[in-house]
């Protein structure tokens, strides 16, 4: 058997993004903050600032990144997979945007009621509580908020860390296709319990049926 090839060195600027994904990762960085000046990245990843300057131009090349000339440099993405859905949900037409979070999210909730844990369920009922508190209030930015966190924790009780980061570069048009209540709107809240209860009771063919009827209103 002929020996393996040594693996290639990493170069310092590999290991800079590298450290930069882990940041986005844990959450420590998050979206639409902005991150260190670079005397201080290069001080807490341990390198160059010149090695910090090539690895924010690359992650900023690929839409994670957002330099601001004479303001900072800001977490636009937090991985590459939702830069690049972002990018292509400004390029294509409504009609296939909808066609899509239909896939993911019908899928999704199938997924939902097989692996749900009940950290999901709880967190899936605190943002119903907090979507009909909104309502109650009158509240409809509220309101809004929390309708794109439910729709986003059902694909999280998916666990399926790709399909979240699939969704996670829809999420402004999904917020853009939600409709406040507060304007004469319907909040559909039946279609969103049929969506929890299937999950809650482990009916995959059931929260499939009820998320597709769930989008089916918000395209009619």
């Amino acid at each position: 058997m002929m020996p393996l090839a040594p693996a290639a060195p990493t170069s310092l600027v590999d290991q800079a993004i590298e450290g930069m994904r882990a940041l986005l990762a844990t959450g420590e960085w998050t979206l639409g903050t902005r991150i260190p000046p670079e005397p201080q990245l290069a001080a807490d990843l341990g390198v160059s600032r010149n090695t910090v300057r090539e690895a924010v131009k690359a992650l900023a090349h690929v839409g994670v990144l957002e330099v601001r000339r004479g303001d900072g440099t800001y977490v636009a993405a937090t991985t590459e997979v939702q830069a690049l859905m972002r990018r292509q949900a400004e390029r294509v037409e409504i009609e296939h945007l909808l066609e899509v979070r239909h896939a993911i999210e019908v899928r999704a909730a199938a997924l939902a009621a097989g692996r749900r844990t009940r950290a999901d369920l709880a967190a899936l009922d605190a943002i119903a509580a907090r979507r009909l508190a909104a309502l109650d209030a009158g509240d409809g930015a509220g309101f809004v908020d929390a309708d794109v966190d439910f729709h986003v924790a059902v694909v999280a009780a998916a666990h399926n860390p790709l399909l979240s980061e699939l969704y996670d570069g829809l999420v402004e048009t999904l917020r853009a296709s939600i409709d406040d209540p507060t304007k004469g709107y319907p909040p559909m809240l039946p279609e969103h319990d049929a969506v929890l209860e299937a999950i809650r009771r482990g009916d995959a063919d059931g929260a499939a049926a009820a998320g597709a009827e769930l989008l089916d209103h918000v395209t009619r």
